[in-house]
Order: structure tokens, then C-alpha cells, then sequence
């Protein structure tokens, strides 16, 4: 390894020996990958101390940056979450090998036989903030796809990545696949970054997880192909017809649950007609659970409740605030949803067919919900094993980025001596 002082010539060896991996990964068995996967979720569980012990470095270095409570809780490690990093790997490796998967076949008048496969994008860099689970996550998915990975996390989870990182290499090992596979780069200096947004000979596609700071930044400076992940301003809903439980029990879900996730609620739109039938149950609801409700209009009449700034709509708050207000029927809460959304998960409670059948046609995010909490935005939670982002762009990928959203296609022809006249 070169001098870690020397970054532009650290990154570019690099990428060299990603690039010369991801030709082996190309036509890799699967068998072999599935070895890979299940030997690297095995190694996890065994070190799971010497990860906990990383980990604690890392949130002594979260506190003394004075990350926020929500932050602190992605950051962090313990038992429980490890078993589920190793579950993850499991699942991946025992998901469907998408390389060489025919999407499309047929027969052309003249005489040709088309088939379109599955192909893997080559190298992959994902660029991510303080979560340590994606370092077990995006190398899994880069892996199933055949795809060599270059990780570069967060300051934050320096340790903790470092430990999950030598877990998958030593996956990689046990099934005679190139270590340099799964890269992780070596440094916190934030120069790394800008060499991989620039690397278009040794990075096919950049793949940012984060905050918007971090996103944007990939966004202006990438030279790079990049599977955008943007903030995930989701919305929930309230219809007319909505089921009065259930919008407490969806809502309190979608905002509590872990409201450092992307997949949190952050702004309530509540139908004036259920208002004007149940009142403010699902505001109120949202207070007690310790919810700091920033409402406008008639909501701030209800005991607890902030009143809401301008800036308050369109805020991804990652915390256990969250914006609310009550909307005049479907047309108004579209009409919110486009003008402040993220385009990440918006979803609507209601129990008329013909509202919701509206709601999913006119609104254009990656994930579009019904009657279930926006906390289901999440690869594994779609069957995918794990994901590597939420891609709310809409070229390529979009939604959940598993495998086989990391994968391209390249067209097989067939002829019989076949000739153009």
C-alpha cells in the first residue's frame, strides 16, 4: 500500500486492484460468492467483541464531535445488531445469483437470436456516513452482483467499519475470491473522497450514503456515474376514510420507531374531514410519545404543539420532531407532497380504494405506501437481504438498491451464418 500521506497514488492503487478483481468477480461462480457471504457472516459473530470493542472507540469519537442523540444511535453497536449484520449476509447469500440472468429473449425476422442478460457494473464506490452496518451491507450486495467494492465510511465509524471490513475479507479468502474485492479506504482524510468522485477509470458508479451536506457534495463534484440517495423527507397521509387506530398506530410507528433512519416520517398531513370526525388523535398521540410537533393552522390550538415555521416543511429532522398539518382533501396533500417531498416514501391511511389508486398514479416517489409504516423503506424489508441505499434519482435504479438493481445488461446474438442484405 502506498503512503496513506500520498492520497491521490493510495486511491488510484486502489482502484487498480479493485478493477483487476472485478474482472474475476465477473465469472465468479456462485457457489463460490455464496462462500464468500456465509463465511464473512461467520467471522462477524466470532469477533463479535473485538467489533463492540471498535465500535465503543467510535462513539467515544461520535460524543466528542457532539453527534446528535440519533446519530449516536446509528453509530452504535451492540450484540443484537451484530446477530442482525450477520443475518443480512446470510440473506443475501441465499438470495438468487442475478448475474447472467436472461431479463429478455426473441427471435428477429431475420434469423437473429437476442437474448439480454444481467452483467455487473464492474467497480462500485459508496461513500457513507457514521452507520457501520453498510460496510457489511454494500459489500454483500457488491459481491452478489459480481461487482468489486471500494467503501469509504464515515469519520465516525472509522473502527467499527475497519472490524466489519476484515470479517468480509476474510470471507472472500476462505472462498479463494481476490481480497482486493472489498476495499475499504485506509484514511479519514476527507481527500479520499474527492479522488473517488474523480476515479472514471477505475469507478464505474458511486453509490453516496448519507446526509444532504455529504449527497450534494457528490452531486456537484462526481465525475463519476452516481446512484443518488437524497434526504428521505417522507410524508404520511391522514385520509378521510383513514381507520382511527390504525393512523395512531402507523404514525406513532413511522415517527418513533428509529427516527435516525431515512424511512422516518417527517411530516404529517391529516385530512380536515377525519379531523373534523376523530379531532386530533394521531397529533396528540404524537405529543404524548415525546414527539415535539411542529403544527400550523388549527393544530397549534392542540396542547403541546410547536408552531411550525416555514422551514419546518420540506426539514428531514432525523430526531423526534416532526412537521404536521391538516390539508383539505387528497388534492391538497399531492399538491404538499410534490412541493416539499424528497421523493424517497410517502404514504397514504385510508380505506377507500379509488383514494389511494390516486395517491399511488400522481405521486412520483421511489416508494409509495398504503395502510403500513414508511419505516418498511428498506431493502431487507422488500426481500432484497440488504440494501445500499434508497435511490430516489430516476435513472437505473430507484427505491432500494439490492443486487440486482447493481447489475447492467449487454446483449447475447445468435445467427447461423446469418447476413445483412
Amino acid at each position: 500500500m502506498k503512503d496513506m500521506e500520498n492520497i491521490p497514488d493510495l486511491m488510484r492503487e486502489i482502484g487498480e486492484k479493485a478493477r483487476k478483481a472485478s474482472a474475476v468477480l465477473a465469472t465468479a461462480a456462485p457457489d463460490r460468492k455464496h462462500a464468500a457471504l456465509i463465511g464473512a457472516a461467520e467471522a462477524i459473530w466470532q469477533r463479535r467483541e473485538e467489533i463492540i470493542d471498535a465500535n465503543c472507540l467510535d462513539l467515544a469519537y461520535g460524543e466528542e464531535k457532539g453527534l446528535s442523540k440519533a446519530m449516536m444511535d446509528r453509530l452504535a453497536l451492540d450484540e443484537a445488531r451484530i446477530r442482525g449484520i450477520a443475518d443480512s449476509l446470510r440473506a443475501v447469500a441465499e438470495q438468487r445469483d442475478p448475474v447472467g440472468d436472461v431479463i429478455a429473449e426473441w427471435d428477429m425476422p431475420s434469423g437473429l437470436h437476442i437474448r439480454r442478460v444481467r452483467t455487473p457494473l464492474g467497480v462500485i464506490g459508496v461513500i457513507y456516513e457514521s452507520r457501520p452496518n453498510v460496510t457489511a451491507d454494500a459489500g454483500a450486495l457488491c459481491l452478489k452482483s459480481g461487482n468489486a467494492v471500494i467503501l469509504r465510511g464515515g469519520s465516525e465509524s472509522f473502527h467499527s467499519s475497519g472490524a466489519i471490513h476484515a470479517c468480509l475479507v476474510e470471507g472472500l479468502r476462505q472462498a479463494g475470491l481476490p481480497e482486493d474485492a472489498i476495499q475499504l479506504v485506509p484514511t479519514r482524510d476527507r481527500a479520499a473522497v474527492s479522488e473517488m468522485l474523480g476515479m472514471v477509470g477505475h469507478i464505474d458508479v458511486i453509490v453516496p450514503r448519507g446526509g444532504k451536506g455529504l449527497v450534494g457534495l457528490v452531486q456537484r463534484e462526481a465525475r463519476v456515474p452516481v446512484f443518488a440517495h437524497l434526504e428521505g423527507i417522507c410524508h404520511i397521509y391522514v385520509g378521510a376514510t383513514a381507520d382511527p387506530a390504525m393512523a395512531v398506530e402507523v404514525v406513532l410507528n413511522a415517527k418513533t420507531r428509529r427516527t435516525g433512519i431515512c424511512g422516518a416520517m417527517e411530516c404529517l398531513l391529516v385530512d380536515w374531514r377525519f379531523y373534523t370526525q376523530h379531532g386530533p388523535i394521531v397529533v396528540e398521540a404524537l405529543v404524548k410519545a415525546g414527539v415535539e410537533v411542529r403544527g400550523a393552522g388549527e393544530l397549534t390550538k392542540v396542547a403541546g404543539v410547536v408552531p411550525a415555521q416555514a422551514e419546518d416543511f420540506g426539514k428531514e429532522f432525523l430526531d423526534m420532531i416532526c412537521a404536521a398539518k391538516l390539508v383539505d382533501g387528497l388534492d391538497e396533500a399531492i399538491d404538499h407532497i410534490r412541493t416539499y417531498g424528497s421523493q424517497h416514501t410517502e404514504a397514504i391511511i385510508t380505506e377507500d380504494d379509488v383514494a389511494a389508486d390516486k395517491f399511488f398514479r400522481e405521486l412520483d416517489s421511489a416508494i409509495l405506501m398504503r395502510n403500513a409504516s414508511t419505516q418498511f423503506a428498506d431493502g431487507g424489508e422488500f426481500g432484497m437481504g440488504a440494501e445500499i441505499g434508497i435511490a430516489t434519482g430516476k435513472m437505473h435504479a430507484r427505491g432500494p438498491v439490492g443486487a440486482e438493481q447493481l447489475t447492467s445488461f449487454k446483449y447475447l446474438v445468435e445467427g447461423k451464418g446469418t447476413v445483412r442484405g
